[in-house]
C-alpha cells in the first residue's frame, strides 16, 4: 500500500512539474518569437491600447466585436482577444474556454461562436460586478480565470489587484473546489510540489500581449493640437465629440485617439488603464486624476492632461487650463497616470 501511495505521489508531482515547465516554455516562446515572421504582431488599435495576437485569434475579431457590442463591452475587444490568446491561441473549438463559466466540464461548448458568445457574456458580467464593487481592471482579468469570487475577495482587501492577492486566493481555494476555470498550476514549496487553484499568473499572461506607444514631444503635440481646438467649449456631462462638446474623460479619449492612442471611456477606466505615479514624477502627456469632484459612484471622478509645471488642460467649465497648486485641485488630487508600455 505504501508503494502504491508513493507511485501516486510521484505521478502527481511529475504532472505538476510538466504543467509548470509548460507555462515557462510558453512565456519564453512568446518572448523569443515576438518579432519573428510566424504570424504574430497583429495590431488591434480599436480596443484599449494595442494588442499583439496570433492570426488564429485575430480571425475571431469580428465575432468578438459582435458579442462585445451586444453585451455592452465594445471598449474591451482588445482585452478579450488577449484572453483568447492565453486560453486557446485560437486553436480549440471552445476558443475562450468558457464552458466552465457555465458550470460545464472543460471544452463542452461545441462551436467557436458559442464559446465566444459565452466568454464575452461572462466577461461583461464580471465588468458589471467589478463596477458595482469598485475594483480595478486587472481584478476582472484574473476573475475570468478564477471566477467571480475573486472580485469579492479583492473588494474586501483594498479594491486593487495585486499578485499577492491572486496568490493568496489560490492558496485559500487549493484542493477544495471542483471548479477552477483553468488547469491548476503546480508550484514548489518546502522541497515538494503542490497544486494551486487556477492560474495566479493570469494577469501577466494576458497583459503581455499589450503594447502602448511611448510618449514623446511630437506625440504630446498631436494630443494638444487636438485638445486646444476646444478651448472655451462648455463642459457637457457624457459629451465625447466636438458636436456635443466634452466631459473630462471624453476630451482625453478624443484627443489621445487623434494621436493613435485608444483610451477607455471613463475617468475611472482611464485610471485603471495607466501606471500610477506621483505628480512629482509626471511628464507632459501623462494624465492626472482626481477623486470626489462629484458623486459618481466611483473613486476617480475627473481626469486632465498634464502639461508640466503643475499645469493641466482639462474639461472644466469651460474647457481650458488649470493650476494644480490651487486648494481645490490639491484637495481632490489622486496623482498622475502614465500609459503603460
Amino acid at each position: 500500500m505504501k508503494i502504491m501511495r508513493l507511485k501516486i505521489m510521484l505521478i502527481t508531482y511529475g504532472v505538476g512539474f510538466l504543467l509548470f515547465f509548460g507555462l515557462l516554455v510558453f512565456v519564453a516562446l512568446f518572448i523569443s518569437n515576438e518579432d519573428d515572421s510566424s504570424g504574430r504582431n497583429y495590431s488591434d488599435m480599436d480596443g484599449v491600447g494595442s494588442v499583439s495576437v496570433s492570426a488564429g485569434v485575430l480571425k475571431h475579431r469580428p465575432m468578438v466585436e459582435k458579442y462585445a457590442k451586444e453585451y455592452g463591452v465594445s471598449e474591451y475587444v482588445s482585452t478579450l482577444l488577449a484572453i483568447m490568446e492565453v486560453e486557446s491561441g485560437g486553436r480549440l473549438i471552445d476558443v475562450m474556454q468558457s464552458s466552465e463559466s457555465m458550470g460545464l466540464p472543460p471544452n463542452t461548448l461545441d462551436s467557436e461562436e458559442a464559446s465566444i458568445k459565452q466568454g464575452v457574456k461572462y466577461f461583461a458580467d464580471l465588468i458589471q460586478s467589478a463596477g458595482s464593487k469598485g475594483v480595478d481592471g486587472n481584478t476582472v482579468i484574473q476573475a475570468y480565470n478564477y471566477g467571480g469570487g475573486f472580485i469579492d475577495y479583492v473588494a474586501q482587501r483594498g479594491k486593487r489587484y495585486s499578485f499577492d492577492l491572486a496568490q493568496s486566493f489560490a492558496k485559500k481555494h487549493s484542493g477544495g473546489s471542483k471548479t477552477t476555470y483553468s488547469n491548476p498550476i503546480a508550484v514548489k514549496k518546502n522541497g515538494g510540489w503542490r497544486y494551486l487553484y487556477g492560474n495566479m499568473f493570469y494577469v501577466d499572461l494576458v497583459n503581455q500581449y499589450f503594447h502602448s506607444p511611448q510618449f514623446d514631444g511630437d506625440l504630446v503635440q498631436l494630443v494638444m493640437d487636438e485638445a486646444l481646438k476646444y478651448e472655451g467649449y462648455p463642459y457637457v456631462f457624457g459629451g465625447d465629440n466636438p458636436n456635443t462638446s466634452f466631459d473630462c474623460s471624453g476630451l482625453t479619449q478624443w484627443s489621445y485617439q487623434k494621436a493613435g492612442i485608444n483610451l477607455p471611456r471613463t475617468a475611472q477606466q482611464q485610471y485603471d488603464f495607466t501606471e500610477h505615479i506621483p505628480l512629482s514624477e509626471a511628464k507632459p502627456g501623462d494624465l492626472v486624476f482626481f477623486h470626489s469632484t462629484y458623486n459618481s459612484g466611483t473613486y476617480v471622478t475627473h481626469v486632465g492632461i498634464y502639461l508640466g509645471d503643475n499645469q493641466m488642460y482639462n474639461a472644466g467649465d469651460p474647457i481650458g487650463y488649470a493650476d494644480l497648486t490651487t486648494a481645490y485641485w490639491q484637495k481632490h488630487l489622486i496623482g498622475a497616470g502614465r500609459i503603460k508600455q
